[in-house]
């Protein structure tokens, strides 16, 4: 299975082409682009002009985007009107959300990508039908921008009431949206677990996020190499492999200062994980 990298391991720095560099020396084709501003500015025009003069030169695809969460760049801690939700039942807030995440998607205008990964809702997003109706409206505007760009938007398992594996299912079978998945082992390693979760999804996943962690916190740890992983990658891994050429392993890791860029980690949880 073909080897992806999310920049999210290197989400609290600025995305320059000398980091892309490094990453492609550090043995990386194809990547997914972590969009939170303090990492990649979609509001940015000298920063978009400058990725997507390397990326014409360069060897290495962009595959995806994970959408913007926040609007700020300190993960939305600067306050909650910086949260961006689809699912916001105040429509002027949708609205912003909504905006705000069509001006990433006009990235794909200048650097081609074929997916936009997307939240229904927050961490820990109660459940109700008026926020169902509301990301049912917000999505169906998404799409068709989207789409007037090459792009299709995932949804993403996320450990809340309205994208659990369940909820993800229900919600398309409820819209009839034509959508399709990112299975998140991490995700579904906080809920109710990642066989049960898969084979919900199974059907629908056409993108990956592999990380670890202790059952209670979303740690993004490195499979096999990090210490405090609960998940069973041995089935884990059995499961991927019954569809082998629908997704590429993608690793969505968090930042480990003393390993450095954690680049050599990365390719040996990658090796770790195809050996098993």
């Amino acid at each position: 299975m073909k080897r992806v990298l999310s920049t999210h391991l290197f989400a609290n720095q600025r995305l320059t082409t000398s980091l892309l560099n490094k990453i492609q020396q550090g043995g990386f084709s194809t990547i997914e682009i972590f969009c939170t501003r303090q990492h990649l500015d979609y509001l940015d025009k000298s920063q978009i002009r400058d990725l997507a003069h390397w990326f014409r030169e360069a060897d290495m695809t962009l595959r995806s985007l994970h959408a913007p969460m926040h609007t700020d760049t300190m993960w939305g801690r600067s306050g909650p009107d910086t949260h961006l939700n689809i699912c916001e039942r105040v429509k002027a807030n949708r609205i912003k959300s909504v905006d705000e995440i069509k001006r990433a998607i006009e990235i794909a205008e200048s650097i081609p990508f074929k997916y936009l990964v997307q939240h229904i809702g927050v961490s820990g997003e109660e459940y109700s039908d008026h926020k169902v109706e509301a990301a049912f409206n917000s999505l169906e505007e998404l799409s068709i921008f989207a789409r007037q760009r090459g792009v299709e938007i995932l949804l993403e398992n996320i450990p809340n009431e309205l994208s659990s594996a369940e909820a993800l299912v229900r919600f398309l079978s409820i819209t009839h949206l034509q959508l399709s998945f990112v299975f998140d082992t991490g995700h579904a390693n906080l809920g109710a677990g990642v066989e049960h979760e898969f084979e919900l999804m199974k059907d629908r996943i056409a993108s990956l996020h592999l990380h670890d962690n202790d059952g209670k916190k979303d740690l993004h740890l490195f499979p096999l190499v990090a210490e405090g992983g609960t998940i069973d990658w041995q089935r884990t891994m059995e499961l991927l492999r019954e569809r082998p050429d629908q997704y590429p392993l993608m690793l969505e890791l968090k930042e480990v200062p003393e390993w450095g860029n954690g680049l050599e980690k990365a390719k040996e949880s990658f090796s770790r994980l195809e050996d098993l």
